[in-house]
């Protein structure tokens, strides 16, 4: 048990809601509570204080100020000077209720109803005079610990003028309503940062802000420096990643990394590395994530869900992303979890990839590697209409809160129609705030629905079936002399790791999405329908599902 609390509404205050969350949060983290109820007198309130015996005594009080000014001063002198030193007290009320009960300075903390549920279980998760130190750490772990188990939220932000970036930044700071902004840079900072006559000019902020020299990064870091200090973190380029990463420790304290194991590349076309290429770069930047020990996501699995991937490879690709990141030397790493994408699958078929790739990812754990589940919407399934948008990522957060992320990627509400500016992510990060305080203590537990748990299993019989093909694929390299049998020393090469191996893989169409269909450097020939809710490999020929035994037994037969 972490502690006692006792807390109720005194005067004639009638007002208990507040009162009832806090105490329920309380519980979530283990306290022992005292519920007092409402208008309770001065007098009754400090006999039941003596009785029993909290470390923490919560006042409410949402009436009229001067009123709550006089009940607050009574409350003091009846407990004494000796007794108001022994214990912690908390206030909740209306802001202006709250501006006269700060002045009464005995609160730790005024709760206005304006907090988020972070706000609320990290001051019930620290002790009296380390809250705003924990509250405003630019270290991840210890943010994702003061939260707990409620999760941070961060959101993407970046636009084309520089200096509207970094007012953005200031505002979404002093809003105080995100633990840690992603900047988006543009497409010329993400391929040619290191390399600026490469730049295309005319395309100067396509996709975010035109960052072009370490000091637009420093003036970023400072205006974050308001509000509740969010973190910053970006990603690292879709070409040298190692300077990518390096600089942005140095400038922002990169909040943790971000990479793909096969994207970025020709595949995408968004660099001109080919998969074996970019593979081999991407494992070296994971390689230094490890080595400095700074966490690190691998934002691969959703690539292929987006391009109409079967819900089988995305499982096998959110593996091979923890697996890698692993055997590069990463300790903490983020696993992103998207949901809505492709946006017709239905929510109990995406919980139920979900719920695959978790148990995959954290089959990986041990000493020296731990996940951090973090859950986001589709970005491709909100609609252009704000109206019905903000809907759609309510209804996303609820469902996902299902698999009790640590981290909440927010997405813009306005995206499906432009870029999020500084208002637009303030609300969107709001909304989230309100499904979490309606959702986070109780929610309809769709993990125990038998079609869900039956897609899962289903989904990690596949995914061992891609697994074990890729395995072979190796084998059958090494067999034919196409590639190294040995590597550092007389050590065997893991298949799974292999850069040539996964790019042959992608190329004979053991790993395969409908939109890589023309790309050289992939087969392009999986064809995919949406059965029963979930995402599937169709033979348009026959017209009926195919099974991943089917599938890939075709594939390896033709070799």
């Amino acid at each position: 048990m972490k502690g006692k609390i006792i807390a109720g509404a005194m005067g004639n205050c009638v007002h208990v809601a507040g009162v009832v969350r806090f105490l329920t949060l309380a519980e979530e983290l283990g306290y022992e509570t005292r519920f007092l109820g409402a208008a309770v007198p001065v007098d009754e309130f400090i006999r039941e204080i003596k009785e029993f015996d909290p470390d923490i005594i919560g006042l409410s009080f949402r009436l009229t100020p001067e009123v709550a000014g006089k009940l607050i001063e009574d409350f003091k002198a009846k407990m004494g000077e000796d007794a108001l030193k022994k214990y912690r007290f908390v206030f909740g009320g209306t802001p202006p209720v709250c501006r006269v009960a700060e002045k009464a300075g005995i609160f730790e903390r005024c709760f206005t109803g304006l907090e988020n549920t972070s706000d609320i279980m990290e001051f019930l998760g620290c002790s009296s005079g380390n809250c705003t130190v924990r509250r405003y750490s630019d270290n991840l772990l210890e943010r994702i610990e003061s939260s707990q188990p409620a999760p941070i939220l961060r959101h993407h932000f970046g636009l084309p003028d520089l200096e509207k970036t970094r007012q953005g930044i200031r505002t979404i700071a002093e809003a105080g309503v995100l633990d840690v902004i992603s900047i988006a840079p543009d497409q010329n900072a993400q391929e040619s940062f290191f390399r600026p006559e490469e730049m295309d000019l005319m395309q100067s902020g396509a996709g975010g802000v035109p960052i072009r020299s370490k000091e637009d990064l420093i003036g970023f870091k400072e205006a974050s420096r308001e509000g509740n200090y969010p973190m910053l973190r970006i990603y690292s380029g879709t070409r040298d990643l190692v300077a990518w990463a390096e600089m942005s420790r140095e400038t922002i304290n990169n909040a943790w990394g971000a990479v793909p194991l096969c994207w970025y590349s020709v595949l995408d076309g968004r660099s001109k590395r080919t998969p074996v290429e970019a593979i081999r770069e991407n494992q070296e930047a994971m390689r230094w994530y490890g080595k400095n020990d700074i966490p690190l996501e691998v934002n691969e699995a959703h690539h292929w869900s987006l391009r109409d991937a079967h819900d089988a490879i995305a499982v096998v690709m959110a593996y091979l992303a923890a697996y890698n990141a692993k055997a590069m030397g990463v300790k903490h790493y983020v696993a992103q979890y998207m949901f809505n994408s492709p946006p017709m699958i239905t929510p109990a078929m995406d919980l139920a990839k979900m719920l695959a790739k978790i148990m995959l990812i954290e089959s990986l754990h041990d000493k020296d590697f731990t996940s951090y589940r973090q859950a986001r919407a589709g970005l491709l399934h909100l609609s252009p209409r704000e109206n019905v948008a903000k809907g759609q990522l309510a209804a996303s957060t609820v469902h996902a809160l299902q698999i009790k992320p640590h981290i909440i990627h927010v997405v813009g509400y306005c995206e499906g129609d432009h870029a999020a500016e500084a208002p637009d992510v303030i609300e969107s990060c709001e909304i989230v705030q309100g499904v979490i305080r309606n959702c986070f203590t109780g929610n309809a537990d769709s993990l125990a629905d038998p079609a869900v748990i039956a897609r899962r299993d289903q989904l990690l019989e596949e995914a061992s079936e891609i697994l074990d093909a890729i395995t072979q694929l190796g084998k059958r390299m090494e067999k034919d002399g196409k590639k190294d049998p040995v590597k550092d020393g007389n050590v065997e090469t893991d298949p799974l790791t292999d850069p040539d191996v996964l790019a042959e893989a992608i190329r004979i169409g053991i790993l395969d999405a409908p939109h890589l269909k023309g790309n050289p450097y992939a087969a392009g020939r999986l064809e995919t329908r949406c059965i029963d809710g979930g995402i599937h490999a169709w033979s348009r020929e026959d017209e009926h599902r195919i099974s991943e035994k089917e599938r890939l037994a075709n594939i390896l037969s033709s070799l």
